[in-house]
């Protein structure tokens, strides 16, 4: 059977559908920029948010959207909890966290939307369809049934909102870092180091490294990434490189939080657009051999990758590609290496998370 043919059979509708037919109220869970963007596609179809709610006992009197925030026992007793549709609205990988996001789960129809962390094009059915030839395409690529398995779960999540599809979509890092050979790395490239803590993650299952360049374009975490790179004491050798990985070397608009989310043309409402440094990966290199690349650059991987072409073609390093920033990246990212170096292996695994964030893309 054809893939996209499967999730339909498995589907019949969306999750943005089902909202717009539903008759139980439907309440949010949680407040900030991940609620901002859920409101905004509940509007576009029609669907009402009744109330906001927090765990028990992280609620303080504050209010959202001219609504006093909730707490989730409240909201139980006040629509009952079989009468009411909850939407998650923000995203956790701490244990306790995700199975807090269980116990709700378990006693209400909960829903985590699917919404891109970058850009506006929404994994919606109309998407679906439009983009059948492309993700059954990408799915023929995938090198063993464990990639095939996460794919299409994921996929299902995406349309569906339904946080158990995650949960069938898990690995660990200890596999993943395997998958890629990371014992055997002599020299890496982190794009997107943030403050280091992928460098450090890096350093412990490479033992053998001896240097990594590390990318971060954000002012403030820059600083925190060059104070670790230069008070390390280890044999590696870590360079930190303040700019964006980018297909060429130019300037570009940013938008910087100081955080992990910070990235290109993503101005906020709390940080406004700056002027940053871009680099092509080839330039920074200037054919200096790595065996290994990491991309997490906030929606601009296509490009980050093909800024990186002679490394790819040259020398062949394994990479590992964040796939989850656009809608498309889950089929794109895959389509895309397979054109540049057709001789990758492809393989998907993801650490736990809801929503469906640490998705990568293994090639080696």
């Amino acid at each position: 059977m054809i893939f996209s043919a499967k999730i339909e059979k498995k589907l019949r509708n969306d999750l943005w559908d089902h909202l717009a037919s539903t008759t139980k109220t439907v309440v949010m869970y949680g407040m900030g920029n991940g609620a901002d963007k859920i409101l905004a596609v509940c509007e576009k179809y029609g669907v009402c948010v009744s109330d906001f709610f927090a765990s028990d006992g992280f609620v303080r009197g504050h209010s959202f959207h001219g609504k006093t925030v909730l707490s989730y026992s409240d909201v139980k007793a006040k629509y009952g909890a079989e009468n009411i549709i909850v939407l998650l609205s923000f995203g956790s990988s701490l244990p306790d966290v995700l199975e807090l996001f269980k116990t709700v789960n378990s006693e209400c129809e909960l829903y985590a939307p699917d919404v891109p962390v970058c850009a506006d094009a929404l994994f919606n059915y109309e998407f679906f369809r439009a983009h059948k030839d492309e993700i059954n395409e990408a799915y023929s690529l995938l090198s063993d049934e464990e990639s095939r398995r996460i794919y299409e779960n994921v996929i299902l999540y995406k349309l569906s909102g339904r946080i158990d599809y995650l949960f069938a979509a898990e690995s660990s890092k200890d596999e993943s870092y395997a998958l890629l050979g990371a014992k055997d790395f002599s020299a890496a490239a982190d794009l997107g180091a943030y403050n280091g803590d992928t460098a450090r993650e890096l350093l412990r299952y490479s033992p053998e490294i001896k240097k990594i360049y590390c990318l971060e374009p954000d002012k403030r975490n820059f600083k925190k990434l060059s104070e670790f790179c230069y008070s390390y004491e280890g044999s590696t050798k870590l360079i930190p490189v303040n700019a964006a990985a980018w297909c060429e070397d130019t300037t570009l608009s940013f938008g910087g939080e100081g955080n992990r989310n910070s990235g290109i043309f993503a101005p906020t409402k709390t940080a406004k657009a700056v002027e940053v440094s871009a680099r092509s990966l080839d330039s920074v290199l200037c054919k200096e051999a790595v065996d290994y690349i990491k991309y997490d650059v906030e929606g601009a991987e296509r490009e980050a990758i093909e800024g990186s072409r002679n490394a790819i073609l040259s020398h062949r390093p394994a990479l590992l590609v964040s796939a989850y920033h656009k809608s498309e990246d889950i089929f794109a990212l895959p389509l895309q290496i397979h054109a540049l170096s057709p001789d990758y292996k492809l393989y998907y695994r993801r650490y736990p998370y809801v929503p469906a964030w640490d998705l990568n893309l293994i090639c080696i």
